[in-house]
């Protein structure tokens, strides 16, 4: 199929071809005449395989079969979504392929003036593009009108739920005429989801063009065992010996960003940049700015402040900390790989975390391989340390603890964690059989993992004699 067979007009399809795009994606293919049919839509799909524009095309269609006469303050769409980058992604596309058509578009979110959004919807939009908490202020200042809504978008669904806008959704939803089109794009399709699509959608199709909770196929998945004190390390490592160019890294909390960011570039020499919800949008929006045009290598980056990072054939994306919510790690690894593109994501796992792995793997109903370093193997004395549930920046678990630091910056494994006791025997000198329930069946080996993990160790080896001589 191509976008030709669609039912898009002639100022779409250009803008279109301009992109270097003849055929759609599925999600693409099967959501764009339903759009424009009028249907309510439940759609998803993996994270990277083009569902802005699988609304953002079918709507500038709907937009320029008919010219309504509108007052002041009222918009024709709405477009909900969690973040501000994803609203700016979603305000790229549909300049990118409105740029041959005529309608006003406009991004709301927080963290910028409100008064200058105030006075642009005085002057008449077609299209908002808003984060819920922004606009319900607005809204609740008298500063739009919903009632000439045509068509209304929740973008990321299962995020803006994970963040706990439901609320504010259904006070904006109280605000729109009950006669409008509803679509709903998620890249996760749990039952929550499905709940809130029956409360404000009307009968619905459902376009899901990948088995649930799963990841895209091109990404090339790996996890590297290794202790929590010597991830930062390791890390560095991986970028030297790979020679990344380009690496998105996730941490759990805000503070333990702005901790990488400080030591990759302190003690590797590695230029990154954090990007989270304490960052003003300036430097939020500087920070990604940067590490699209090459200028900073590692951009590191939370949950909440990485829905809506789109990069181009982005390479590499690492999980510095798994984290708390399996749907996270789907997100997150679907930041590379994107547009039928080949990516990395590696996951750097210390002993704290294998339940979180565990429950990623049954999420995803499949078996990460395990990569070993015989450098960076994980000391076997080192007991677990729980980790708290939450998501966002409060204080949770998961950040480097502290501890004696030595000249590398690394923390000292002997003094920053606890250590295993030794196994008890038994009087004539035997194993003590009983298992505790921390104890797990070993994981059959990888042979494929095992290989790239020997090759790997012999990149570093060359990397500390380069260094030595060096020296």
């Amino acid at each position: 199929m191509k976008f030709t067979e669609l039912g898009l007009n002639e100022s779409l399809l250009k803008a279109i071809k301009e992109q270097g795009y003849t055929t759609p994606t599925p999600i693409q293919a099967k959501a764009i005449p339903l759009v424009i049919e009028g249907r309510d839509v439940l759609a998803a799909a993996q994270t990277g395989t083009g569902k802005t524009a699988g609304f953002t095309l079918p709507l500038l269609e709907r937009l320029s079969q008919t010219k309504p006469q509108m007052k002041k303050k009222q918009i024709r769409v709405l477009v909900l979504t969690p973040t501000r980058e994803l609203a700016a992604q979603v305000a790229d596309s549909i300049k990118t392929y409105g740029k041959y058509m005529s309608y006003r578009s406009m991004v709301i979110f927080g963290g910028v003036g409100i008064n200058p959004q105030f006075a642009a919807i005085k002057k008449g939009v077609d299209i908002v593009i808003a984060t819920p908490g922004r606009l319900l202020d607005i809204a609740s200042q008298d500063g739009i009108d919903f009632s000439a809504i045509e068509c209304l978008v929740l973008d990321e669904a299962d995020r803006m739920l994970d963040m706990g806008f439901i609320n504010d959704i259904k006070k904006l939803m109280a605000l729109m005429p009950k006669k409008r089109q509803t679509l709903l794009f998620s890249a996760t399709f749990s039952k929550e989801i499905k709940a809130l699509a029956s409360g404000l959608l009307k009968d619905p199709v459902l376009v899901e063009v990948a088995r649930e909770n799963t990841t895209a196929e091109q990404i090339t998945q790996a996890v590297y065992p290794v202790d929590k004190g010597r991830k930062r390390e390791l890390l560095a490592q991986l970028i030297k010996a790979g020679e990344w160019r380009q690496v998105l890294v996730f941490t759990r909390t805000k503070h333990g960003a702005n901790r990488l960011c400080k030591q990759l570039e302190e003690y590797s020499g590695i230029k990154a940049a954090a990007i989270h919800g304490n960052k003003s949008q300036g430097a939020r929006t500087k920070a990604l700015a940067d590490f699209k045009a090459g200028n900073v290598r590692v951009l590191v980056a939370t949950d909440i402040a990485a829905r809506g990072i789109d990069i181009d054939q982005l390479p590499h994306v690492v999980n510095f900390e798994l984290p708390n919510v399996p749907e996270d790690y789907v997100h997150r690894i679907g930041r590379t790989g994107r547009a039928g593109m080949k990516g990395e994501a590696v996951s750097l796992v210390c002993i704290d975390e294998h339940d979180l792995l565990r429950a990623i793997e049954r999420f995803t109903k499949s078996s990460i391989p395990k990569v070993e370093i015989e450098a960076f193997r994980p000391d076997p004395s080192i007991e677990a340390e729980p980790i708290q549930n939450g998501r966002g920046g409060g204080k949770r678990g998961g950040g480097q603890r502290s501890g004696n630091r030595n000249a590398n910056g690394n923390s000292s494994r002997n003094n920053s964690r606890k250590k295993k006791p030794a196994k008890n025997k038994t009087e004539n000198n035997k194993p003590n059989n009983d298992k505790t329930p921390t104890e797990k069946k070993k994981r059959p080996k990888n042979p494929h993992a095992e290989k790239i993990g020997s090759n790997l160790q012999a990149k570093l080896d060359k990397l500390d004699k380069k260094s030595n001589r060096r020296r």
